[in-house]
Protein backbone atom coordinates (compact mmCIF):
# COMPACT_ATOMS: atom_id res chain seq x y z
CA UNK A 1 0.00 0.00 0.00
CA UNK A 2 1.06 3.78 -0.95
CA UNK A 3 2.07 5.69 2.64
CA UNK A 4 0.74 9.01 2.93
CA UNK A 5 3.40 9.26 6.17
CA UNK A 6 5.98 7.98 7.67
CA UNK A 7 8.26 8.97 10.59
CA UNK A 8 11.49 7.93 11.16
CA UNK A 9 13.05 8.77 14.49
CA UNK A 10 11.46 11.39 15.68
CA UNK A 11 12.78 12.90 19.14
CA UNK A 12 10.91 16.30 20.37
CA UNK A 13 11.74 18.18 23.52
CA UNK A 14 10.57 21.30 25.50
CA UNK A 15 13.27 23.05 26.64
CA UNK A 16 12.64 24.87 30.28
CA UNK A 17 14.27 26.42 33.20
CA UNK A 18 14.69 22.94 35.01
CA UNK A 19 16.03 21.14 31.87
CA UNK A 20 15.64 19.80 28.69
CA UNK A 21 11.96 17.62 29.06
CA UNK A 22 12.49 14.49 26.00
CA UNK A 23 8.75 14.21 25.71
CA UNK A 24 9.54 12.31 22.08
CA UNK A 25 12.44 9.61 22.53
CA UNK A 26 12.79 8.51 19.19
CA UNK A 27 9.37 7.38 17.88
CA UNK A 28 9.12 5.95 14.14
CA UNK A 29 6.00 4.41 12.22
CA UNK A 30 4.05 4.63 8.87
CA UNK A 31 0.51 5.58 7.87
CA UNK A 32 -0.73 4.06 4.65
CA UNK A 33 -3.62 6.04 2.25
CA UNK A 34 -6.82 5.39 3.41
CA UNK A 35 -5.95 4.25 6.70
CA UNK A 36 -6.89 4.92 10.26
CA UNK A 37 -4.17 4.55 12.88
CA UNK A 38 -4.83 4.84 16.54
CA UNK A 39 -2.37 6.14 19.14
CA UNK A 40 -2.87 5.07 22.57
CA UNK A 41 -1.76 5.99 25.85
CA UNK A 42 -1.73 7.55 29.34
CA UNK A 43 -1.34 11.27 29.43
CA UNK A 44 2.11 12.17 29.39
CA UNK A 45 2.53 9.46 27.04
CA UNK A 46 3.95 11.57 24.06
CA UNK A 47 1.26 11.13 21.64
CA UNK A 48 -0.36 14.60 21.35
CA UNK A 49 3.32 15.72 21.03
CA UNK A 50 4.27 13.43 18.39
CA UNK A 51 0.97 14.97 16.38
CA UNK A 52 1.87 18.48 17.03
CA UNK A 53 5.56 18.22 15.88
CA UNK A 54 3.59 16.58 12.97
CA UNK A 55 1.92 19.83 12.41
CA UNK A 56 4.92 21.69 13.19
CA UNK A 57 2.43 23.12 16.27
CA UNK A 58 5.07 23.14 19.36
CA UNK A 59 5.07 26.27 21.58
CA UNK A 60 8.37 28.50 21.93
CA UNK A 61 10.52 26.27 24.02
CA UNK A 62 9.74 23.20 21.90
CA UNK A 63 11.80 21.85 19.14
CA UNK A 64 12.17 18.70 17.26
CA UNK A 65 15.52 17.91 17.57
CA UNK A 66 15.90 14.58 15.70
CA UNK A 67 14.43 12.23 12.86
CA UNK A 68 12.19 13.10 9.84
CA UNK A 69 8.53 13.35 8.92
CA UNK A 70 7.70 12.23 5.36
CA UNK A 71 4.35 13.60 4.60
CA UNK A 72 3.59 12.67 0.79
CA UNK A 73 7.00 12.70 0.33
CA UNK A 74 7.97 15.76 1.64
CA UNK A 75 9.71 16.65 5.19
CA UNK A 76 8.04 18.22 7.36
CA UNK A 77 10.99 18.99 9.43
CA UNK A 78 12.87 21.15 6.60
CA UNK A 79 9.55 22.97 5.73
CA UNK A 80 9.34 26.82 6.13
CA UNK A 81 6.81 28.38 8.23
CA UNK A 82 5.10 29.46 5.16
CA UNK A 83 4.88 26.29 3.42
CA UNK A 84 3.76 24.81 6.02
CA UNK A 85 0.80 27.36 6.17
CA UNK A 86 0.29 26.41 3.20
CA UNK A 87 -0.25 22.41 4.27
CA UNK A 88 -1.92 23.55 7.85
CA UNK A 89 -6.36 22.97 6.80
CA UNK A 90 -5.45 22.15 3.62
CA UNK A 91 -3.65 18.94 3.10
CA UNK A 92 -3.74 18.12 7.04
CA UNK A 93 -6.91 18.44 9.11
CA UNK A 94 -6.93 18.59 12.65
CA UNK A 95 -9.76 18.24 15.24
CA UNK A 96 -8.26 19.68 18.47
CA UNK A 97 -9.51 18.63 22.02
CA UNK A 98 -12.01 21.07 23.28
CA UNK A 99 -13.83 22.67 20.35
CA UNK A 100 -15.06 25.62 22.34
CA UNK A 101 -11.37 26.90 22.96
CA UNK A 102 -10.82 26.10 18.98
CA UNK A 103 -13.91 27.94 17.84
CA UNK A 104 -13.59 31.80 17.62
CA UNK A 105 -16.18 33.13 19.64
CA UNK A 106 -16.69 36.28 17.90
CA UNK A 107 -17.05 34.54 14.92
CA UNK A 108 -19.64 33.06 13.52
CA UNK A 109 -19.64 29.33 12.40
CA UNK A 110 -20.06 30.16 8.54
CA UNK A 111 -17.23 32.68 8.57
CA UNK A 112 -15.10 30.54 10.17
CA UNK A 113 -15.61 27.50 7.67
CA UNK A 114 -15.40 29.68 4.81
CA UNK A 115 -12.09 30.75 6.00
CA UNK A 116 -9.95 27.92 5.48
CA UNK A 117 -11.56 27.34 1.85
CA UNK A 118 -11.16 31.28 0.78
CA UNK A 119 -7.47 31.25 1.59
CA UNK A 120 -6.30 27.92 0.73
CA UNK A 121 -8.91 26.60 -2.25
CA UNK A 122 -9.28 30.24 -3.82
CA UNK A 123 -12.82 29.79 -3.35
CA UNK A 124 -15.28 32.87 -3.89
CA UNK A 125 -17.30 33.90 -0.92
CA UNK A 126 -20.59 32.43 -2.60
CA UNK A 127 -18.67 29.41 -3.46
CA UNK A 128 -16.97 28.74 -0.14
CA UNK A 129 -20.43 29.56 1.33
CA UNK A 130 -22.22 26.79 -0.63
CA UNK A 131 -19.00 24.38 0.39
CA UNK A 132 -19.24 24.80 4.09
CA UNK A 133 -23.01 24.25 3.95
CA UNK A 134 -22.02 20.91 2.08
CA UNK A 135 -19.88 20.12 4.90
CA UNK A 136 -22.12 20.64 7.58
CA UNK A 137 -25.14 18.87 5.73
CA UNK A 138 -22.40 16.01 5.51
CA UNK A 139 -21.48 15.91 9.32
CA UNK A 140 -25.14 16.21 10.41
CA UNK A 141 -25.86 19.37 11.43
CA UNK A 142 -29.81 20.27 11.94
CA UNK A 143 -30.58 23.18 9.50
CA UNK A 144 -27.61 23.87 8.53
CA UNK A 145 -28.12 27.57 6.78
CA UNK A 146 -29.76 29.20 10.14
CA UNK A 147 -26.30 26.97 11.69
CA UNK A 148 -24.27 28.90 9.53
CA UNK A 149 -25.21 32.50 11.27
CA UNK A 150 -24.75 31.55 14.63
CA UNK A 151 -21.80 31.78 17.27
CA UNK A 152 -20.14 28.84 18.53
CA UNK A 153 -21.73 29.54 22.10
CA UNK A 154 -25.09 28.86 20.55
CA UNK A 155 -24.16 24.77 19.93
CA UNK A 156 -24.03 21.96 22.12
CA UNK A 157 -20.39 20.51 22.70
CA UNK A 158 -21.29 17.56 20.05
CA UNK A 159 -22.74 20.20 17.34
CA UNK A 160 -19.17 22.09 18.28
CA UNK A 161 -17.41 18.67 17.51
CA UNK A 162 -19.32 18.50 14.13
CA UNK A 163 -18.59 21.87 13.21
CA UNK A 164 -14.79 21.30 13.75
CA UNK A 165 -14.99 17.87 12.06
CA UNK A 166 -16.43 20.14 9.18
CA UNK A 167 -13.60 22.48 9.00
CA UNK A 168 -10.97 19.99 9.32
CA UNK A 169 -12.53 18.07 6.11
CA UNK A 170 -13.60 21.42 4.05
CA UNK A 171 -10.78 21.25 2.50
CA UNK A 172 -10.52 17.30 1.75
CA UNK A 173 -7.22 16.62 3.80
CA UNK A 174 -5.02 13.98 2.41
CA UNK A 175 -4.32 13.51 6.31
CA UNK A 176 -7.18 14.02 9.73
CA UNK A 177 -5.82 13.51 13.06
CA UNK A 178 -8.28 13.75 15.84
CA UNK A 179 -6.84 14.43 18.84
CA UNK A 180 -9.39 13.26 22.04
CA UNK A 181 -12.42 14.17 19.67
CA UNK A 182 -14.91 12.74 22.37
CA UNK A 183 -13.38 13.57 25.74
CA UNK A 184 -15.51 16.35 27.00
CA UNK A 185 -18.93 14.41 25.21
CA UNK A 186 -21.68 11.93 26.53
CA UNK A 187 -21.84 8.96 25.70
CA UNK A 188 -24.61 8.75 23.18
CA UNK A 189 -22.67 12.15 21.06
CA UNK A 190 -19.42 9.87 21.39
CA UNK A 191 -20.81 7.22 19.31
CA UNK A 192 -22.18 9.52 16.97
CA UNK A 193 -19.08 11.07 16.41
CA UNK A 194 -17.53 8.05 15.74
CA UNK A 195 -19.78 6.64 13.48
CA UNK A 196 -19.44 10.13 11.21
CA UNK A 197 -15.62 9.54 10.96
CA UNK A 198 -16.32 6.43 10.08
CA UNK A 199 -18.91 7.06 7.00
CA UNK A 200 -16.36 10.18 6.41
CA UNK A 201 -13.63 7.47 6.50
CA UNK A 202 -15.52 5.75 3.38
CA UNK A 203 -17.09 8.63 1.56
CA UNK A 204 -13.75 10.70 1.31
CA UNK A 205 -11.28 8.19 1.78
CA UNK A 206 -9.07 10.48 3.93
CA UNK A 207 -6.54 8.79 6.27
CA UNK A 208 -6.71 9.40 9.76
CA UNK A 209 -4.61 9.51 13.03
CA UNK A 210 -7.14 9.33 15.78
CA UNK A 211 -5.34 9.78 19.63
CA UNK A 212 -7.28 8.90 22.57
CA UNK A 213 -6.40 7.12 25.96
CA UNK A 214 -9.50 5.52 25.17
CA UNK A 215 -9.15 1.38 24.10
CA UNK A 216 -13.05 1.40 23.17
CA UNK A 217 -12.61 4.40 20.82
CA UNK A 218 -9.86 2.85 18.80
CA UNK A 219 -10.67 -0.75 18.39
CA UNK A 220 -14.20 0.90 17.06
CA UNK A 221 -12.46 3.59 14.20
CA UNK A 222 -9.35 2.20 13.45
CA UNK A 223 -7.08 -0.37 11.69
CA UNK A 224 -4.02 -0.39 13.56
CA UNK A 225 -3.01 0.92 16.82
CA UNK A 226 0.15 2.12 18.15
CA UNK A 227 0.44 1.83 22.15
CA UNK A 228 2.91 4.68 23.75
CA UNK A 229 4.72 4.98 26.69
CA UNK A 230 7.34 7.77 28.32
CA UNK A 231 7.76 9.08 24.76
CA UNK A 232 7.91 6.11 22.80
CA UNK A 233 6.29 3.12 20.95
CA UNK A 234 5.67 -0.10 23.40
CA UNK A 235 3.99 -1.92 20.97
CA UNK A 236 2.36 -1.32 17.24
CA UNK A 237 0.20 -3.89 15.09
CA UNK A 238 -3.78 -4.39 13.90
CA UNK A 239 -6.62 -4.12 16.12
CA UNK A 240 -7.02 -8.03 16.26
CA UNK A 241 -2.90 -8.07 17.46
CA UNK A 242 -3.64 -5.44 20.24
CA UNK A 243 -6.57 -6.70 21.53
CA UNK A 244 -6.16 -10.34 21.42
CA UNK A 245 -2.35 -11.18 21.18
CA UNK A 246 -0.59 -8.26 23.14
CA UNK A 247 2.83 -8.50 23.61
CA UNK A 248 4.11 -5.99 26.34
CA UNK A 249 3.42 -5.56 29.77
CA UNK A 250 2.04 -2.28 29.71
CA UNK A 251 -0.36 -2.98 26.86
CA UNK A 252 -1.53 -6.31 28.72
CA UNK A 253 -2.05 -3.15 32.15
CA UNK A 254 -4.17 -0.89 29.48
CA UNK A 255 -5.99 -3.78 28.98
CA UNK A 256 -6.57 -5.63 32.31
CA UNK A 257 -8.05 -1.83 33.54
CA UNK A 258 -10.91 -1.61 30.87
CA UNK A 259 -14.25 -3.52 31.67
CA UNK A 260 -14.95 -6.59 29.14
CA UNK A 261 -18.64 -5.79 28.29
CA UNK A 262 -18.95 -9.24 27.21
CA UNK A 263 -18.78 -10.89 30.24
CA UNK A 264 -21.32 -11.83 32.63
CA UNK A 265 -19.51 -11.59 35.65
CA UNK A 266 -18.20 -8.34 36.06
CA UNK A 267 -14.28 -8.71 36.99
CA UNK A 268 -12.44 -6.13 38.96
CA UNK A 269 -10.43 -3.61 37.13
CA UNK A 270 -6.55 -3.44 37.48
CA UNK A 271 -4.71 -0.70 37.84
CA UNK A 272 -0.99 -0.36 36.56
CA UNK A 273 0.99 0.51 39.57
CA UNK A 274 3.28 3.70 39.71
CA UNK A 275 3.87 7.04 38.21
CA UNK A 276 5.19 7.17 34.32
CA UNK A 277 8.95 8.07 34.22
CA UNK A 278 10.15 11.47 34.37
CA UNK A 279 10.97 13.05 31.11
CA UNK A 280 13.42 15.11 32.38
CA UNK A 281 16.04 12.12 32.82
CA UNK A 282 14.78 9.16 31.00
CA UNK A 283 15.75 6.49 31.92
CA UNK A 284 18.40 4.28 30.51
CA UNK A 285 16.55 1.24 30.09
CA UNK A 286 12.91 0.38 29.25
CA UNK A 287 10.89 3.38 30.50
CA UNK A 288 8.01 0.94 31.53
CA UNK A 289 10.82 -1.38 33.85
CA UNK A 290 9.53 0.25 37.36
CA UNK A 291 5.93 0.19 36.97
CA UNK A 292 6.45 -3.45 35.46
CA UNK A 293 6.29 -7.09 37.32
CA UNK A 294 8.26 -9.00 35.17
CA UNK A 295 10.81 -6.63 34.75
CA UNK A 296 14.29 -8.32 34.61
CA UNK A 297 17.99 -7.10 34.85
CA UNK A 298 18.64 -6.06 31.12
CA UNK A 299 14.98 -3.92 31.29
CA UNK A 300 17.23 -1.53 34.02
CA UNK A 301 20.27 -1.06 31.91
CA UNK A 302 19.26 -1.51 28.21
CA UNK A 303 16.09 0.14 25.92
CA UNK A 304 14.73 -3.02 24.52
CA UNK A 305 14.78 -2.78 20.48
CA UNK A 306 11.10 -3.10 18.57
CA UNK A 307 10.90 -7.13 18.27
CA UNK A 308 8.98 -8.66 15.66
CA UNK A 309 6.24 -10.25 16.65
CA UNK A 310 4.41 -11.30 14.02
CA UNK A 311 3.28 -9.84 10.62
CA UNK A 312 2.99 -6.19 10.77
CA UNK A 313 3.18 -6.54 14.82
CA UNK A 314 6.51 -4.98 16.54
CA UNK A 315 6.53 -4.88 20.89
CA UNK A 316 9.78 -3.63 22.43
CA UNK A 317 9.94 -5.68 25.49
CA UNK A 318 13.03 -8.04 26.04
CA UNK A 319 10.42 -10.80 26.87
CA UNK A 320 9.49 -10.94 23.39
CA UNK A 321 14.08 -11.74 22.98
CA UNK A 322 14.36 -15.43 22.00
CA UNK A 323 16.17 -16.47 25.34
CA UNK A 324 14.08 -14.63 27.18
CA UNK A 325 11.50 -16.63 29.77
CA UNK A 326 8.10 -17.37 28.12
CA UNK A 327 5.60 -15.58 29.97
CA UNK A 328 1.59 -15.90 28.99
CA UNK A 329 -0.25 -12.56 28.43
CA UNK A 330 -2.13 -12.55 31.53
CA UNK A 331 -5.19 -10.36 30.26
CA UNK A 332 -8.75 -11.60 29.25
CA UNK A 333 -8.84 -11.61 25.84
CA UNK A 334 -11.80 -10.86 23.31
CA UNK A 335 -12.93 -7.42 24.69
CA UNK A 336 -13.27 -6.08 21.07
Amino acid sequence: MEKILDIKNLKTSFFTHVGEVKAVGGVSFHLNKGEALGIVGESGSGKSITMMSLMRLLSDNGKIVDGEILFDGRDIVKLSEKEMQRIRGNEMGMIFQDPMTSLNPVLTVGDQLMEPLIKHKKMTKQEAHNRALHMLSLVGMPSPESRMKQYPHEFSGGMRQRVMIAMALGCEPKLLIADEPTTALDVTIQAQILELMKDLKEKINTSIILITHDLGVVADVTDRINVMYGGLIAETGSKRDIFYLPRHPYTWGLLKSIPNPKEEVKEKLIPIEGQPPDLLQPPVGCPFAPRCEYAMKVCMTQRPPMFEVGEGHQAACWLNHPEAPKVEAPVRKGVL
